[in-house]
């Protein structure tokens, strides 16, 4: 079959691979230059090479780290990316939570036990929230929210603040007030109630480009720059603006799918589709990349960082760059309201932030250098909001010859690298499935 891929996000060239392998003919759409749609490299004139968003990846993330693997034969995974057992360390060193090696689920108790900053209270009611939803198997109600669930199984303040708050942010980009609990805990079940290595953090070295979809775009048809303005579907073809195609996996964010979706073939389904398309709303995440004067390096690959926006201190999390010894990457999740402050009073007070919190450490013995060339980019669509009771459509459409992939698909995680994968796939396995009258 002669199949167009929409979209050389994570979705599309997931897809546009296993489609190839399967011996179709297979162009990829892409509106910009680059591949990787809102995970891929950025190239900087004083910075290098950026992602144009920091992103963390996990041990349980089998599907991206398949692909990783497959699209870097004979490289190591340590020339990719960092891999550690999950730590979760505060900036200032008064929290750290670590899991040791040990056994599936003894080692994530063990991490709680041994925790530093947290109380015996704060102990006692993490280790019941896990107990309790292990026996659950992970399942809670349809319309909770993240707030609800921590609020009935009575964690302490302290303990939400210094764990629970960052986990759902950084998973679901969130808040807990108007999370998904379901979601977030599809995110734990995976992670913290998997195998042992499946909640290991996994930091990219490499810029997101290089670490798989360059590879992947090189062996497909690209069509760079090429904005698509229709995708016209009928029963026996379907059009990309003015080229004909037999199939089509559209892996564009949906406001994007409902501006291009054009038919005459049911216009009750096509209506529907989009209003649910168009249904969804969305969080932005910022990234603020800083370059020291000197080499300066964090005492752990990635550090949370204590909030305080009086301050201006809206910073969440900053992580040392592998490749450039004299930078760190911070990001803000659910960050719309930060765009509209100052951008130079902004970046000093993020870098006056996490000089102020590391000072703490007995380990940080040198003070954090001047900043002397900073970037910050702002995704306002990054992610979803990943509220409860959120309408997700399947990869399959009432069109057999479309298909959709995205994040935002019905894939059981919220707006997550791992989750457009996933859902590339599963488009391009159903569309294998059906046998069409060519």
């Amino acid at each position: 079959m002669k199949i167009a891929v929409v979209g050389a996000g994570w979705a599309g060239l997931a897809s546009a691979l296993a489609l190839t392998k399967a011996g179709h003919e297979v162009t990829v759409f892409e509106a910009s230059p680059t591949p990787g749609g809102r995970a891929r490299g950025v190239a900087d004139e004083h910075l290098g090479m950026l992602d144009n968003g920091q992103h963390l990846l996990l041990g349980a993330y089998s599907a991206c780290l398949d692909l990783i693997t497959q699209l870097n034969p004979g490289v190591k995974q340590s020339d990719l990316f960092e891999r550690i057992p999950l730590h979760l360390e505060s900036a200032n060193g008064w929290f750290c939570l670590r899991t040791p090696n040990l056994p599936a689920g003894l080692n994530v108790f063990a991490g709680l036990w041994s925790a530093r900053g947290l109380s015996l209270r704060d102990k006692w009611a993490a280790t019941r929230l896990v107990i309790g939803l292990r026996r659950l198997n992970w399942q809670t109600e349809a319309n909770q929210t993240v707030e609800a669930l921590l609020s009935l199984y009575r964690q302490p303040d302290q303990l939400t603040q210094r764990l629970w708050i960052p986990l759902c942010l950084a998973a679901l980009n969130t808040s807990i007030d108007q999370a998904s609990a379901q979601l977030f805990l599809n995110v734990l079940r995976d992670s913290l109630g998997g195998q042992k290595n499946h909640s290991d953090l996994i930091i990219p070295k490499v810029d997101l480009s290089t670490l798989w979809p360059a590879a992947a775009a090189s062996r497909v048809q690209m069509r760079y720059r090429h904005l698509v303005r229709a995708i016209s579907v009928s029963s026996k073809h379907v059009d990309i603006d003015s080229e004909r195609f037999d199939a089509c996996v559209a892996a564009i964010p949906p406001y994007a799918l409902a501006r291009t979706l054009v038919t005459d073939a049911d216009p009750y389904a096509s209506t529907t589709l989009k209003q649910a398309l168009l249904a969804f709303r969305y969080n932005a995440i910022a990234t603020v990349t800083l370059k020291l004067e000197q080499a300066w390096r964090l005492p752990q690959p990635l550090l949370l960082l204590d909030e305080d926006p009086a301050q201006g201190h809206f910073g969440q999390w900053v992580f040392n760059r592998s490749l450039y010894p004299d930078q760190l990457t911070v990001v803000i999740s659910a960050s719309d309201d930060h765009l509209r402050t100052d951008r130079d009073n902004f970046i000093a007070a993020i870098a006056q932030q996490i000089s102020s919190q590391l000072k703490h450490r007995p380990d940080q013995t040198l003070p954090m250098p001047q900043v002397i060339a900073h970037k910050l980019i702002i995704e306002k669509r990054a992610t979803f909001v990943a509220q409860p009771n959120l309408f997700r459509p399947s990869v399959q459409t009432p069109w057999p010859r479309l298909l959709i992939a995205g994040d935002y698909t019905d894939t059981d995680y919220p707006a997550v690298l791992e989750g457009a994968v996933r859902s590339g796939l599963a488009a391009a396995k159903h569309l294998l499935s059906v046998n069409f009258m060519l």
